[in-house]
């Protein structure tokens, strides 16, 4: 490969972010596999182009996120795919940047079903005024917007991140980043592969009511029933 990509997607980047952007989802998709070694760091700068700096900044950002591994004398190879923080927010846009793989779509899904309808429970007991307004706001935006748009998947994002703030819980705050980024991921992954998504706002609107509302179950219910819609959606059901 040559040096990093600039398409719309890297401008902006600098070089040793874009290189890492590349190599991210060149990993990610298979076109290296584990165990892969990459060259020595002054052969492969000198082939991109690129500074040795910039690529061992590269080379340092996807060690960081679990894709590589560097040992002495053994040099720098891909690790194995249960390695991969593939939660990381980065990483999920690489692995949506192609078509990811379908088993890991429903993993989100079962990983979103896990943390959000207990969320929309604590929510429910422990959330304020300001909360609903964020959430009403998220909601006003999806509707003027449509999910087709990236203002209408940034509510939708901000939604599920007001909801998330508002179980006054800082263990599962600390997962509002990787939760918006699957939100925003699958959302835009759908709209691109149906003409005519289904509206999901009704059962946004559901929800945010149980919310308002303190009713637990209700809540629970509500937000169970948003994933199971959805992941049906992105199935083609």
């Amino acid at each position: 490969m040559g040096t990093a990509c600039a398409d719309k997607t890297t401008v902006g980047l600098r070089i040793h972010q874009a290189l890492a952007r590349e190599l991210g989802i060149a990993i990610l998709s298979g076109e290296y596999n584990p165990g892969d070694a990459f060259g020595g760091e002054i052969e492969q700068s000198e082939a991109r182009g690129i500074s040795r700096t910039a690529y061992r900044e590269a080379m340092r950002i996807l060690t960081a996120k679990g894709l590589l591994e560097s040992r002495p004398k053994a040099g720098t190879h891909v690790t194995p795919r249960r390695h991969w923080n593939l939660l990381d927010p980065e990483v999920l846009e690489w692995m949506f940047s192609g078509t990811p793989d379908e088993r890991f779509i429903v993993d989100l899904f079962e990983l979103r079903g896990v943390i959000e309808p207990a969320a929309a429970e604590f929510a429910t007991l422990r959330h304020d005024e300001s909360d609903l307004a964020r959430m009403d706001a998220a909601l006003e935006g999806m509707r003027l917007h449509g999910l087709r748009t990236f203002q209408g998947q940034a509510a939708d994002q901000d939604f599920h991140t007001a909801l998330i703030d508002a179980t006054r819980n800082e263990a599962l705050a600390s997962l509002a980043s990787s939760v918006s980024a699957a939100v925003r991921w699958t959302t835009r992954f759908k709209q691109q592969r149906h003409k005519r998504p289904r509206d999901p706002l009704p059962e946004h609107e559901t929800l945010r009511d149980a919310i308002a509302s303190r009713q637990p179950k209700r809540a629970r219910v509500a937000m169970e029933d948003l994933l199971r819609l959805a992941l049906a959606d992105m199935r083609g059901e």
